[in-house]
């Protein structure tokens, strides 16, 4: 190794190194596949050849970069990522750095048969995230299905599932498993014109389309892709013009055998005011559900997010943060961060006393915790008149139905069980049964008013047989 070379790579190990101290969040293991070119002309160039993690340096990590650099050389500096090409001899320009415009476009059209994002103009908050990929996806029993539908749809686009409708809660991996097509889908089919955008997106883009007389260029646009990803496709609830716009997009693109990748939080048929044509094309190919993880499935979660951040968290701490945090996989991430800024602000290790001091009071009801679901139980059944054993039961009359659900919805807010937990105490049922009816009451409080006070009596009278 020529001593160009080893002053190249110590100046790596130190631009990580103070990264890590002053940016360790920002932090991930593939950092250590950058590449250090050296310094042109008051900029220091650094190499990746991946062109997602590419675009996201260039995006979310330029200050954060140069500052380290700046400390660790004493000088002002600027840094410019740069793709495999590196710079060209001749004018000293950086080769290839120039397609990874702003997008959410992913397009193989590379002489070279190198992936790239090519410039087409759209949101910016479309940014495909390299942590996003399936190697980093945990797969468990609740998403097990569409973790195997969107791996065959990025392998055989347009063959496999079409079109793959995902649905889940906030947070539980759907725009995980669709950045994750997309990443797959370019490095199998180079050839092939991706775009990635958000419902939201869609709608802008169309209202300006009609309102600067451009929906030909709109439609051209939206109907020439290979493969049309749409994140939060239940925004279109309510929007009658974008429906019918959407209607024939999805029409083209299906019929000419392009593949549609869609996410929702609900199903087709429980998104409100969607039309039955669009809800019978969104339900044509695959509908597959993400469902909460369970405790094993969020203590893998932990672990994987924990390598990805190069941290070292003991096996105590994750079983705890696991048995604390069960609602989404984002409360979890948010947990790591939590812990890997506090652990770096007060110098010391990872512990179960520092996630107890840092997180032992996230995800606390507003109300005391010495609720049981026995107490909840047996005010649900004083208070509707119902008798223990018909609540647990697989009775589907509406008279015994409510108060379980409304037992269920108690369970849930006064309580640390979780979704899995609950649906046992109710007769052995499972968390999706839980989940529902968890949705139903909250619609239910908030379109019917005498319900809601219903309700509110009857956590009053929770509280005050407990004396909270």
């Amino acid at each position: 190794m020529s001593k160009d070379q080893i002053d190249r790579q110590q100046l790596k190990v130190d631009l990580l190194g103070r990264l890590h101290l002053d940016h360790a969040t920002m932090c991930r293991r593939w950092f250590d596949d950058i590449v250090v070119l050296g310094i042109v002309g008051g900029t220091l160039l650094i190499q990746i050849q991946e062109p997602v993690q590419l675009k996201y340096l260039q995006r979310c990590c330029t200050q954060q970069f140069a500052e380290a650099a700046q400390s660790i050389t004493g000088h002002l500096l600027g840094v410019r990522f740069v793709g495999e090409e590196g710079i060209t001899p001749s004018t000293g320009n950086v080769a290839g750095s120039g397609r990874f415009g702003k997008s959410g476009v992913v397009s193989g059209d590379n002489p070279r048969g190198t992936s790239v994002l090519s410039s087409f103009d759209i949101e910016e908050d479309l940014l495909i995230s390299p942590d996003y990929n399936f190697e980093n996806f945990v797969v468990g029993p609740g998403n097990r299905l569409a973790h195997a539908a969107a791996t065959a749809v990025s392998t055989k686009p347009g063959q496999a599932y079409n079109p793959l409708f995902i649905h889940g809660g906030v947070g539980l991996g759907k725009t995980h498993l669709l950045q994750s097509i997309c990443q797959t889908a370019i490095r199998k089919h180079a050839s092939m014109r991706i775009y990635y955008v958000s419902c939201n997106g869609f709608m802008t883009q169309f209202l300006e389309g009609v309102q600067e007389g451009k929906m030909s260029s709109f439609r051209n646009k939206f109907r020439a892709f290979d493969m049309l990803v749409i994140d939060d496709i239940h925004d279109l609830s309510k929007r009658d013009q974008t429906q019918e716009e959407f209607f024939h997009t999805f029409n083209t693109l299906f019929q000419s055998g392009k593949q549609l990748v869609l996410s929702s939080d609900a199903p087709p048929s429980e998104i409100p005011y969607l039309e039955e044509r669009l809800i019978s094309r969104f339900s044509c190919g695959l509908v597959a559900s993400i469902d909460p993880p369970g405790f094993e499935t969020r203590v893998a979660i932990i672990k994987k997010k924990a390598v990805m951040r190069n941290i070292d968290i003991p096996d105590d701490v994750t079983t705890y943060v696991a048995s604390h945090l069960d609602s989404n996989i984002r409360l979890l991430e948010g947990a790591i961060t939590t812990l890997q800024s506090v652990a770096m602000l007060d110098g010391e290790d990872i512990s179960l006393e520092l996630a107890k001091r840092t997180i032992g009071n996230e995800n606390k009801s507003d109300v005391p915790t010495n609720i049981s679901i026995q107490n909840i139980l047996d005010s649900v059944t004083v208070f509707y008149n119902i008798k223990l054993s018909d609540l647990l039961s697989k009775r589907r009359h509406k008279s015994i139905t409510v108060p379980r659900q409304v037992g269920m919805w108690l369970s849930r807010k006064h309580t640390r069980f979780s979704l899995e937990e609950i649906g046992g105490y109710f007769g052995g049922r499972d968390h999706t049964t839980v989940m529902h009816a968890i949705k139903t009451i909250n619609k239910k409080i908030e379109d019917d008013e005498i319900f809601q006070r219903e309700i509110s009596l009857l956590g009053e009278q929770l509280s005050d047989k407990l004396g909270v």
